[in-house]
């Protein structure tokens, strides 16, 4: 009843009484939840109290349905009679009415579409739960046909007053780019805008919607990472860990590797700081000294504390943030923090153990002071108890050795056979890595083949075999002692490992090997398979060098293994006879068999089950699984040369207080309507020293309240539903034309203010100028609409005269939208009504560049190009139908995404072919071709058709179909065929290739023969492989070829630099892992 009691606080007192009556055997209402009672019977009674015209009957009603689904119960033939009530006036039973679709709107979709115009209502709501809550349902309706609605959701969501709302925002954005990927560089937009917030409660929320829709943009990370760190310790904690696994990938691409063999670490930079030149002269001159980045520092000191965390989790993600950046000794600060965590459930230990496990083998001096917590308890499970004893086997040393080793020799008695199978293997293992201890470990491995546990007897054989090819010469003892036990050991592993050791090192025990033979040839036929081999090994290499005792014996036995029912066992014996009895038959192998069969063998290195996890992100996944688990982020290497850390400057001008009044006291209702409303936000909080961003979800309901009541006025007279700042913002460019007056106050205001921060319209202004540069100017200079019009006035540049041309905007009153309004609905960007006036700035930013208003034309290049054929299917597996396919390089006409692909179908057979059609197509978007009627014998017919790879090149599956047949084929594309040519100019490629450094550029040096060295030879390689177009170029050496991909528009840039013999080749693009690919198959082409 915890959930009927929390509900009962919001409710009062009296609904507390009548919740609390139900409990007894006495009310009526408590035999509907009996264990007796009926589903349709209590249904029934819930489907009559949610239809009562009494709003207590109802909320009583959703309190007992809440309660259901929080004990596990699943009630959805209740969506009808709930989803009726979303639309009461009584707060309390409308939050349980949401809490309830929140639940089943993904099962009932079709019953939530109806409602749907009712959750965009209340997305205006006063209260932030339920403007929340709307957004919430809207997103888990997955259906295609809203996605246009969701977006505008979205949009209006992340402009929110309330951080709640903005959070929910943060949530759906994930939830749309699951349903619509397609929709990326619009999310993309909302999640930067995000990002600026600096509300704890977003944080966590956006960068989870950053770390699903775009890793890839770590430019986004830059202007946010000192504000990030500063927040980190107030998110809530599985934002912290979200957003600490996300630091951990940036730092690896932003700083510089503090591991550096031969550096001296120089960590109090506070010194160096205030050194005085002299000093730094010195600290210069002196060679391998590390300063460590401010920023790197920052972070590091941010997430210490955290270390003091109750979850586990966060404790965890601190750990393998220090363990992957912080400098080697101080790493160990973490040691303490997570042996705390072995106190915790069984679940959180087998992870943490794994975690130390790794650990522990690079650094095994940082877990030496609680080897004691690594001790195995009785009550641990076998998984754990493994675990313990991996790390106490990698911390083992030379000054702990013996209390380790009498540890061990309580685990080898353990009733656990795993356990202690695995005990003696750690013992051989201390006694590979420690030599002092190898013969007091040896002895007790002996020892141990006494023992009744058949387990740890044929382990410690196992491990004797494998320590004594270390020193074989001194153990003959020990061989014989194991000869003499052979008969007791029934373990196949174990008696081939003593057959083996015997063989091996025959000559050591001349009289006990022919009797061990002798024994092994009575009992051949009923031995396990392993046991077979190493019998046939032991009679060649006693045929080698004890020829007489064992002639016949060996040939007996060979006998036997002729014809042994295991194929492995007698193709061995045909090899071992003529290896070792010559015959006329006999190859020139013969002379060598001795040198083959006896040859010295390396001794086996025993090693860490962990040695190799380390690859992978400690606290992940693929880490737990040793193996990459989908979506693994795999950390890059430490850069060589750190990257500009200038571009994590925000630059924050300083508000004075006397002019704090003065800017409030000029704020009026027509100038309230002339901004928009993100603008509206942004100066009330700049002007309140940003409180309401700082507020509690509690706390700021009362904004949320009147804001969006202040909201409802501004749209009374419009009726809308969509509230997008785009269109606000281009109506108010339109009247800031045509009204002088209100310029000209406004500059004036421009004046008195203080430079702000860039606001969301920013990126706004850059999609609709359509460029592709939209982040990276936002990050390097941000300013908002008003201050780059003003600044522009100030500089002397006439409004009228524009590098962009203006589309003339008729004043429409916005619509709702709704189901009935999705055909007209277009969900492409509108054409750009902003004001064309551009600061001095920008323009120098633009120079060069085309800025006609129609976009960069796709054109094929015009180098020489053969399309080289496929085959799709072959003309035996399809019965008479022979399929080949090649890229015709041209336009998809089937979709802007698509890749065209021209199909050649042939009949090969001598009767006609009828009804050719496209079948079943799983995986990508594919578009067929028409049907084909019939096909005559050795007839053809060429087809197009479009595929949407989805910038991947996994193979698109589908099936061709005759009227009698179906044949599933694929096609599998080259990484160059992705691609559309761009018509570019060079300054602008060479701009474009300025913003897409670091993580973004894969470069290569290649060898070029002479007769490949000339520029029209590369160039037509280059286009050979790729779909490229040729950028001209003043340069004779240097050959510059751009390109988009088809499926998201992303684009790459190739440039080749030919030098003598060498040739510099570099791709620069956002898809890092297209842009590897490409690079591998120029080099194959050019090398």
């Amino acid at each position: 009843m915890s959930n009927s009691l929390s509900y009962n606080d919001q409710g009062g007192p009296d609904t507390a009484v009548e919740v609390g009556q139900e409990t007894t055997q006495t009310s009526p209402a408590a035999g509907a939840f009996g264990l007796f009672s009926t589903d349709f019977k209590k249904n029934d009674d819930l489907k009559e109290m949610l239809e009562s015209n009494k709003e207590s009957v109802k909320l009583e009603a959703m309190k007992r349905i809440v309660e259901l689904i929080a004990k596990g119960k699943n009630v959805p033939e209740l969506f009808p009679s709930v989803v009726k009530n979303v639309a009461s006036k009584n707060i309390e039973l409308k939050k349980l009415v949401y809490v309830y679709l929140v639940r089943y709107a993904e099962e009932q979709q079709d019953l939530a579409l109806l409602s749907i115009s009712t959750f965009q209502r209340a997305l205006k709501d006063s209260n932030q739960l339920i403007r929340a809550s709307a957004l919430r349902v809207l997103s888990s309706i997955r259906v295609p046909i809203i996605v246009p609605i969701m977006m505008l959701a979205i949009q209006e969501a992340a402009t929110d007053l309330s951080p709640y709302v903005r959070k929910t925002a943060a949530h759906a954005i994930q939830k749309l780019y699951s349903l619509d990927p397609e929709k990326k560089e619009q999310l993309i937009d909302i999640i930067e805008k995000l990002l600026k917030d600096k509300s704890t409660l977003v944080a966590g929320s956006v960068v989870m919607a950053f770390e699903e829709v775009c890793p890839d943009r770590i430019d986004l990370i830059h202007k946010n990472f000192r504000k990030l760190c500063g927040l980190l310790v107030d998110v809530e904690e599985w934002g912290q860990v979200v957003i600490m696994n996300m630091l951990t990938r940036y730092a690896r691409t932003q700083f510089t590797s503090p591991w550096k063999e031969g550096a001296l670490f120089d960590g109090n930079n506070a010194q160096a700081f205030y050194d005085s030149e002299e000093e730094r002269k010195e600290n210069s001159s002196s060679e391998h000294v590390y300063v460590m980045d401010p920023d790197h520092r920052l972070l590091l000191r941010s997430t210490k504390q955290l270390l003091q965390s109750r979850n586990t989790a966060v404790v965890m993600s601190v750990a393998q943030l220090y363990w992957h950046l912080a400098p080697k000794h101080e790493v160990s600060i973490v040691s303490k923090s997570l042996v705390r965590l072995l106190r915790s459930h069984r679940e959180v230990q087998y992870i943490v153990l794994q975690n130390i496990a790794t650990m522990s083998i690079q650094r095994k001096g940082m877990f030496e002071p609680f080897m004691k917590s690594f001790y195995v308890r009785s009550t641990d499970a076998t998984h754990i108890k493994t675990l313990k004893l991996e790390i106490l086997t990698n911390m083992a040393n030379e000054a702990n050795i013996s209390t380790i080793l009498r540890e061990f020799q309580t685990y080898v008695k353990s009733q656990d056979k795993v356990f202690a199978a695995a005990t003696v293997q750690a013992i051989g293992r201390c006694a590979t890595n420690i030599t002092d201890v190898a013969d007091t470990c040896l002895n007790g491995l002996v020892l141990l083949l006494s023992n009744r546990d058949e387990t740890v007897v044929a382990e410690s054989v196992v491990v004797i075999k494998k320590l004594l090819q270390t020193q074989p010469t001194q153990h003959s003892d020990i061989i014989k002692h194991m000869a003499k036990l052979f008969d007791n050991i029934t373990v196949p592993m174990a008696r081939a490992s003593i057959i083996w050791l015997i063989g091996e090192y025959c000559e050591h025990v001349p009289k006990i090997a022919p009797d061990v033979l002798r024994k092994m040839a009575k009992t051949f036929t009923s031995e396990e398979d392993i046991v077979k081999l190493q019998t046939v090994n032991l009679a060649a290499k006693l045929y080698l060098t004890n020829a007489k005792q064992t002639k016949l014996l060996t040939q007996y036995i060979l006998n036997l293994g002729k014809y042994d029912q295991n194929y492995d066992i007698r193709d061995r014996t045909r090899f071992i006879r003529q290896l070792i009895v010559p015959n006329e038959k006999s190859g020139p192998l013969a002379k060598y068999a001795r040198r083959i069969l006896l040859a010295p063998k390396p001794a086996p290195v025993l090693e860490s089950a962990f040695k190799e996890r380390d690859r992978f992100q400690l606290g992940t996944l693929s880490h737990t699984l040793n193996t990459k688990a989908v979506g693994y982020l795999q950390l890059s290497d430490w850069p060589a040369v750190a990257p500009d850390q200038s571009v994590r400057n925000v630059e924050v001008a300083e508000i004075k207080e006397s002019t704090v009044p003065s800017l409030e006291k000029k704020r009026s209702s027509k100038a309230k309507k002339f901004y928009s409303d993100s603008e509206e936000e942004e100066e009330d909080g700049g002007s309140q020293g940003n409180s309401s961003d700082d507020s509690k979800s509690s706390g700021s309901s009362e904004a949320s309240t009147s804001g969006s009541e202040s909201e409802e006025e501004e749209e009374t007279s419009s009726q809308s539903g969509s509230g997008s700042s785009e269109e606000e913002s281009e109506q108010s460019s339109d009247r800031s034309n045509s009204d002088s007056r209100k310029k000209k106050k406004k500059t004036l205001e421009r004046k008195k203010k203080p430079k702000k921060e860039s606001s969301g319209s920013d990126s706004d202004e850059e999609k609709d100028h359509g460029k592709g540069d939209a982040s990276s100017e936002d990050s390097s200079s941000s300013s908002s609409d008003e201050y780059t019009s003003d600044s522009e006035s100030d500089s002397g540049v006439p409004p009228e005269k524009s590098s962009k041309p203006k589309a003339k905007v008729v004043p429409e009153t916005k619509k709702e939208i709704t189901l009935l309004d999705l055909d007209d609905f277009a969900p492409e960007p509108a054409v750009s009504t902003k004001s064309s006036v551009i600061s001095p700035s920008l323009l120098s930013d633009l120079d060069g560049l085309s800025l006609s208003s129609t976009p960069s034309a796709i054109q094929v290049s015009p180098l020489d190009f053969v399309p080289v054929s496929h085959e799709l299917l072959h003309r035996m597996t399809g019965k008479g139908l022979a399929a080949k396919y090649h890229y015709p390089r041209q336009p998809c006409i089937y979709g802007n995404s698509m890749v065209a692909v021209q199909l050649s179908l042939t009949n090969s057979s001598e009767r006609t072919l009828e009804d050719l059609h496209f079948g079943e197509r799983s995986g990508q978007n594919i578009h067929g071709f028409t049907s084909i009627e019939s096909l005559e014998p050795g007839a053809s017919v060429s087809v197009s058709m479009g595929i949407d790879f989805k910038d991947s090149t996994q193979a698109a599956n589908f099936q061709l179909c005759t009227k009698d047949d179906q044949f599933s084929v694929s096609i599998t594309p080259a990484v160059g065929e992705l691609l559309l040519p761009v018509t570019m100019m060079e300054q602008d490629f060479v701009k474009e290739q300025g913003k897409l450094l670091g993580m973004n550029e894969t470069s290569a040096t290649i060898t070029v023969t002479p007769e490949n060295a000339s520029t029209d030879s590369v160039s037509r390689k280059v286009v050979t492989v790729a779909n490229l177009g040729m950028v001209p170029s003043d340069q004779d050496t240097v050959l510059r070829f751009a390109a988009k991909l088809a499926s998201s528009g992303v684009l790459v840039l190739v440039s080749v630099e030919l030098n003598t013999s060498t040739a510099q080749l570099r791709i620069n693009t956002e898809k890092t892992v297209i842009g590897s690919m490409l690079l591998r198959d120029l080099k194959t082409a050019l090398a």
